[in-house]
């Protein structure tokens, strides 16, 4: 798998578990919007880390650790409220985001490689 095939992976699974958890719960909370909007701006981003441009590329990965790093509270009061549909969708979104970043990182390693050797 490339960089920009894990971060469309990853895209597509924040905006459709963000979108599950603002219709699946009962109060309707806009904080699932988040994942949403970090989604779109992936996937907007895609196409440049498809074309391998360093800066987008870049700018997706701090994105993505931004992502990760925001679900940890969520991921906490899930388990403290004992929802486990909600732990399962926290859940998979941060692996998704670890995902792309293991790629990420190997994609920025080759391109060091790649260049020192040329």
């Amino acid at each position: 798998m490339k960089a920009h095939q894990a971060s469309l992976i990853n895209a597509a699974v924040l905006i459709l578990m963000g979108l599950w958890a603002y219709f699946a719960a009962e109060s309707a909370p806009k904080t699932a919007f988040v994942p949403v909007g970090f989604g779109v701006v992936l996937l907007a981003l895609n196409p440049g880390i498809k074309k391998e441009n360093k800066v987008l590329s870049h700018i997706a990965m701090v994105l993505t650790v931004l992502v990760l790093l925001s679900l940890i509270m969520p991921l906490v009061g899930s388990i403290n409220r004992g929802n486990e549909m909600a732990v399962v969708r926290v859940g998979l979104m941060m692996a998704s985001a670890v995902v792309a970043i293991i790629f990420f990182v190997k994609s920025f390693r080759d391109a060091r490689l790649k260049r020192q050797s040329a």
